[in-house]
């Protein structure tokens, strides 16, 4: 499969936050899955100035947005085998900064509509054009645009991924033409989105809407953006595609956060030798100006100092917790706000509370192995991936149970003894100071506990080999002929009439002996999207029915769409699965008998 991956930006060229280092490693571990891909990302200043011996321009030519033409130069480098291509305009990227500034809209509109023409100048035109967050929406947008005038553009299919729903892309409406060089039928067609009472334009509702696919970077996230509460006014829109909508959990790169090999520590340690981390941990005290007690239980953060990140919580315990007798470490740069909260506790409590707003990597990589916990109580958190970084060095962890802090992080339990890090669900400075307190009675009451979960932390595997065979997977959804022009409903009852009677037969051999005297199930599916209509489905000892149309009184309803209905009768997906991603909506009495995976799936 050809994937062209679309980001503003792509570590180690350009980076300000988690996207660069997905651009960095899902690629190669795509290429690893023997796929052809090449990521696409703007040059910069910052590109130029640090690899300009590496870049090889291949063309230049012209980009025209909104009437007015720009020209565009076309570069190549290497990544760890991967392509990685960059559209150049001065104009617009030889700047200090990635982002932050006023024309940043028409910036990043240039950069999409400079995407859409590089598709034939690049060594393969992409089947699947894999966009992310606002800056590459309009990619998505043009190319749907385009695809109506230009035949050789339809085949191409678009995946678009939330990295962050806060970050959207929101302006007026006037910028659709002006700026965009759209038709307004955008504006009804998608991009229309009413805030505060007035008419603005957004781009990632737009992508959410015209993309084949919507991405999100953890399971949790993707089953969070359908409420109010971490939407950001765009939860409806996460219902309307919840049919086409993946969470996939982020990795990072398992041989670079590697206790073993890590050359910016101190010493190295594994699982089966743990002695280089107290020296690492003694290293930590000493930069951080700390007593250097081997003992002290030493808790650390190693984030951007915003609300988000839970510092608010983190203030309101600050006291509990030096009275508790730990150590904390805050490394990282952001709000004034808490850059003044922590140096003021550093200095009422110099031996105990560390700080620094000097951020660099390896310091950053030496806090994770020094650490004995890692401390991330986010109020919302699509991924992280610093927590699976610090699990890496054996630092475990303490999280509040949202996005991918939830499906990266299991809760240690002394009921069954299993877990791998400590957790809190409701977003409050009582619960944090609890979840610490469990972990600080564990270290200290219990070690042979806390080894076996900083063993369990080292060993866990959070390679983006797992996450790019569930892109793979996406893809291959997507790339399946279905559309709703393709699809009648007809022409999808017919084929999901034939696949359930099929999976009858096999059910009545099979599962004989389940099938009970007097036993009655009624199920209606709903198709959403492409095929879109009433089914249901009638089982008992002596008859199996699929008739069209809505019934009455059935025992459970279910909804989904065409692909992952035929996907499941056919055996490539489950329900369990569709159902944690939000991809199907089950209602009603789901224990009565003979379950609904029998009727829906073979088995």
């Amino acid at each position: 499969m050809k994937i062209l991956f679309v980001t503003s930006e792509c570590a180690p060229f350009s980076k300000s936050g988690g996207l660069a280092d997905v651009a960095n490693s899902l690629p190669p571990a795509l290429k690893a899955a023997d796929q052809e891909i090449a990521v696409i990302t703007p040059l910069y200043q910052c590109v130029r100035e640090k690899f300009a011996d590496k870049l090889v321009k291949t063309e230049e030519f012209d980009v025209t947005l909104n009437g007015e033409t720009l020209s565009c130069g076309l570069y190549r480098t290497d990544m760890n085998g991967v392509t990685v291509w960059f559209t150049r305009n001065d104009a617009f990227f030889d700047r200090p900064r990635l982002y932050g500034y006023d024309d940043d809209k028409k910036r990043f509109a240039w950069f999409c509509r400079a995407v859409i023409e590089a598709l034939f100048r690049l060594d393969f035109v992409p089947e699947i054009l894999h966009c992310n967050d606002w800056e590459t929406a309009l990619a998505v947008i043009y190319l749907k645009n385009d695809q109506v005038l230009r035949e050789e553009l339809r085949p191409i299919r678009t995946v678009y991924t939330i990295h962050n729903i806060a970050y959207q892309g929101q302006f007026g409406a006037n910028e659709l033409h002006d700026t965009f060089g759209l038709p307004w039928g955008w504006y009804d067609g998608g991009l229309g989105y009413v805030y505060q009472g007035r008419q603005d334009v957004n781009l990632m509702k737009g992508a959410m809407m015209m993309a084949d696919a919507v991405s999100t970077v953890s399971p949790t996230y993707a089953r969070e953006l359908h409420h109010t509460r971490y939407g950001s006014g765009l939860q409806g829109v996460a219902h309307l595609v919840s049919g086409k909508m993946y969470g996939i959990l982020n990795g990072i790169d398992m041989a670079l956060y590697d206790p073993a090999l890590d050359k910016r520590l101190p010493a190295a340690f594994t699982p089966g030798d743990m002695s280089g981390k107290a020296v690492c941990k003694a290293e930590v005290q000493k930069r951080f100006g700390l007593t250097p007690e081997p003992d002290w239980p030493l808790l650390a953060v190693v984030a951007r100092l915003t609300e988000q990140k839970g510092f608010d919580l983190i203030a309101q315990v600050l006291p509990g917790l030096m009275e508790m007798g730990i150590q904390l470490v805050v490394f990282g740069q952001g709000d004034p706000y808490y850059t003044d909260l922590f140096e003021k506790a550093h200095e009422k409590w110099p031996d105990q509370l560390g700080f620094s707003d000097k951020y660099n990597d390896d310091t950053a990589s030496l806090v994770f192995a020094g650490a004995d916990f890692y401390l991330m109580p986010s109020r919302f958190e699509p991924c992280g991936l610093s927590q699976m970084m610090a699990m890496r060095y054996g630092t475990v962890p303490i999280v509040r149970e949202t996005g991918g802090l939830k499906d990266s992080v299991r809760p240690y339990s002394s009921f069954d003894g299993l877990g791998d890090g400590f957790s809190f669900s409701e977003y409050s400075s009582q619960d944090l100071y609890l979840a610490v307190l469990h972990a600080v009675r564990t270290y200290l009451g219990d070690p042979d506990t806390f080894a076996a979960l900083r063993e369990r932390c080292m060993i866990k595997d959070f390679s983006w080999s797992k996450s790019a065979g569930q892109y793979l997977q996406m893809y291959a959804e997507i790339s399946e002929p279905v559309s709703s022009g393709e699809l009648s409903f007809e022409e999808a009852f017919e084929n999901l009439k034939a696949a359930y009677e099929k999976i009858d037969r096999m059910n009545r051999d099979i599962h004989a002996d389940r099938i009970r005297d007097g036993f009655r199930r009624l199920v209606e599916i709903e198709i959403v999207g492409a095929g879109a209509g009433y089914l249901n489905v009638l089982f008992t000892p002596e008859e199996f029915r699929v008739s069209p149309g809505r019934c009455e009184d059935p025992d459970a309803r279910i909804a989904c769409d065409y692909r992952h209905l035929m996907r499941l009768a056919e055996g490539r997906s489950s329900i369990g699965r569709l159902f944690m991603k939000g991809q199907l909506k089950i209602s009603g009495n789901l224990a009565k008998g003979f379950e609904i995976k029998h009727l829906l799936c073979p088995n």
